[in-house]
């Protein structure tokens, strides 16, 4: 059996509509995956003759249209496909137990930068540029943690008023409705007293308020479909955040990020964060999305010398200085 044989078996058996594994943003994102970089490079060897070191070169070989090198976190992904590939023929029993040669190729999951996290302030003055529904969007989103393809995805039928609480039930992507992207992601999120509030409003004036229109239903289709994010994000989100002088990066992420460094800084239990974001793990809740800011740090380093170094410390001890440290050094 080749690679592409084994590509061709896992596309139809996990990432077909019947397959009910996966969210549709991560079967499209796999299939991409395996069309535009797996297939065509390890199509015609065999699943017994890949090797680590091989995948390790060709990784760090790959790169876009455009001649740039691919992103250290997108090659990472790759690695993790192809050793999905090789689990599942392994599962199949194409290959024995414990032959998976893409277990020792080592990669960094690097990012190019660190995502930004907006500061209270920052969202505070943000919202104040926006207006009507684009105002509840950004502030439904960074008071909820929801991805993208969640939040436009939410229909009037997910909000519980009484219960305060929105039921995630779906997500859409391209377009195309679908499942969530984890069994953890299907749960239900908190909704605050005053962002219910604002939401019922919108429900109030908003042309789709039926049971199961969407909430952030687009004008341009009737109401038949959501808005389309990669709009929103360029003609009304960051030209407002550009009014707001926020000159970081802002995109979709920006408020699940900050979302969740916020939850940190106020120091809430790593469980309950976990919980809020709907992460099976604590430890990726940390590692990815919570960051610390740069008050927070300053001020736990500052405890840290407080408890070193007591009020009094500077009467005891004799001031530095340049004399004292030649004398020493001789």
């Amino acid at each position: 059996m080749v690679v592409a044989d084994l590509v061709d078996h896992y596309i139809q058996t996990e990432l077909s509509d019947e397959a009910d594994w996966h969210s549709h943003a991560t079967r499209i994102a796999y299939s991409q995956f395996l069309k535009r970089w797996i297939r065509p490079h390890w199509g015609c060897v065999g699943i017994r003759d890949v090797r680590t070191v091989a995948v390790e070169r060709w990784l760090k070989q790959l790169c876009r249209v455009d001649g740039e090198r691919l992103a250290d976190a997108t090659k990472a992904k790759i690695r993790n496909l192809i050793s999905v590939l090789f689990n599942h023929a392994i599962r199949y029993e194409w290959l024995e137990q414990g032959r998976n040669p893409i277990t020792l190729v080592r990669h960094s999951a690097q990012r190019k930068w660190t995502p930004e996290i907006l500061e209270p302030h920052e969202i505070q003055n943000l919202l104040l540029q926006l207006s009507s529904c684009f105002r509840l969007m950004v502030l439904l989103d960074v008071t909820t943690g929801l991805r993208r393809s969640e939040l436009l995805a939410l229909k009037w039928s997910d909000a519980d008023f009484s219960s305060l609480e929105l039921n995630v039930v779906r997500s859409i992507y391209l377009r195309m409705i679908g499942n969530c992207k984890t069994e953890a992601s299907r749960k239900p999120v908190p909704l605050d007293a005053h962002v219910a509030a604002d939401l019922w409003l919108w429900k109030e004036v908003s042309k789709y308020s039926k049971f199961d229109d969407w909430i952030f239903a687009s004008p341009h289709t009737q109401g038949r479909l959501p808005y389309w994010p990669a709009i929103l994000l360029l003609k009304i989100i960051q030209p407002a955040a550009l009014r707001a002088g926020i000159k970081k990066r802002v995109g979709w992420h920006t408020f699940r990020h900050s979302y969740s460094s916020l939850l940190v800084a106020n120091g809430e239990n790593v469980k309950v964060v976990q919980e809020l974001m709907r992460h099976a793990s604590s430890r990726f809740t940390l590692d990815v999305y919570a960051q610390a800011r740069k008050r927070e740090k300053r001020h736990a380093q500052q405890r840290v010398v407080q408890m070193i170094i007591p009020e009094n410390f500077d009467d005891v001890v004799p001031e530095i200085s340049l004399e004292g440290a030649r004398n020493d050094a001789e």
